[in-house]
């Protein structure tokens, strides 16, 4: 699409009443969000009282055993357990809800900054471009919604259920050393084997933020890493290969490759039922060529741009590049998606 100079300044104002709106409904949902933490932290501290008071009720049951019943001994400890389980739950449903929060006061800031910027200098300069940037940068913030969305549910779900069973497994084993130390231990071995896995999630949730050893190691062997790590935890057959230079690019070039290759490697093994996958980059002086293909079930080109804010995203970032993206696909054949950069040389700059 082609812009003049008045189209440009009219989509400017209109993107800047877009982010106008967006910032209203980012601050009402941090409303609701703030006035649900204060109402969770009340009940969290009323489950927190009634902790106390039911261990207290424990300890005497365990320090004057012979005046209480096998019933009220197991009543009491039923009580005591569903108190903390209740308790895992609200705080566990605390955490997410300060996630979102966070999340929401940082889309706010981004959101203020982007109109600031917008107010003082024209999106766009000079009589006419073909980059819609109105549009770009309203599915950059689209794309970036649904991958915090993402790893807010991921981490929820994940790591921070796992602790949150961990602790109440640490509570259980606690009170069984003094009533059946054979059920201890093994509450104790389940204990270890929880530890190891939540270990492993921390660990695969922290990759799935920013791979470290993407600063250290470079694009070649972060995504080597990541195949085999996708292997590991998924029914499918990856293949991944590399040719040409094996060098460091720079840092924004090598974090969006991972990631688009990540985008496209997790669309084919969760949308597209395939059952593999195969990727090679090959990087040469002037250029990096990257190369997606799936055995999946395919899908509709103009359909998967219109619909999926993955490939939509990627395939605006790959034209902000001056590179070149392709699809080839049909429905029932699999797909094949590829992009090339051109990389800058000394005196040369990839975005003129």
């Amino acid at each position: 699409m082609v812009f003049k100079t008045g189209e440009i300044e009219r989509n400017t104002e209109q993107l800047r009443e877009s982010i106008s709106e967006k910032i209203s409904l980012a601050e009402s949902k941090l409303e609701v969000i703030t006035t649900k933490i204060r109402q969770s932290q009340a009940e969290v501290d009323k489950l927190a009282q009634k902790q106390i008071s039911n261990s207290a009720k424990v300890r005497n049951i365990k320090e004057n055993t012979s005046e209480f019943t096998a019933v009220d001994v197991r009543d009491a400890y039923d009580e005591a357990l569903e108190a903390q389980q209740r308790l895992f739950v609200m705080r566990g449903q605390m955490d997410k809800f300060r996630s979102e929060q966070v999340h929401l006061q940082e889309l706010i800031m981004q959101l203020q900054d982007m109109n600031g910027y917008l107010t003082k200098t024209p999106l766009l300069e000079g009589g006419e471009t073909e980059l819609d940037a109105a549009e770009f940068v309203e599915s950059v913030i689209k794309a970036q919604e649904l991958e915090r969305k993402r790893l807010s549910n991921a981490m929820h779900d994940g790591p921070a259920q796992a602790l949150s069973n961990f602790i109440l497994q640490v509570e259980i084993a606690q009170r069984l050393f003094d009533i059946d130390l054979d059920q201890a231990r093994d509450e104790l071995d389940a204990l270890k084997a929880t530890a190891s896995a939540t270990f492993t999630k921390v660990r695969d949730f922290i990759f799935e933020l920013r791979p470290m050893m993407l600063d250290d190691l470079g694009l070649t062997p972060t995504l080597r890493h990541y195949f085999d790590a996708f292997k590991e935890q998924n029914e499918i057959e990856v293949h991944f290969t590399a040719s040409g230079t094996e060098r460091r690019l720079e840092s924004y070039l090598e974090i969006m490759i991972f990631r688009a290759v990540q985008e496209l490697v997790s669309n084919a093994a969760r949308h597209s039922q395939a059952s593999s996958v195969r990727a090679h980059i090959d990087t040469n002086e002037d250029r990096v060529a990257v190369d997606v293909e799936d055995d999946g079930q395919g899908f509709n080109e103009e359909q998967a741009l219109g619909n999926s804010m993955g490939i939509k995203v990627i395939k605006e970032r790959v034209d902000i590049l001056n590179g070149e993206f392709n699809i080839d696909t049909a429905i029932g054949q699999g797909t094949r998606i590829g992009f090339t950069i051109p990389l800058a040389t000394e005196g040369q700059d990839v975005f003129a």
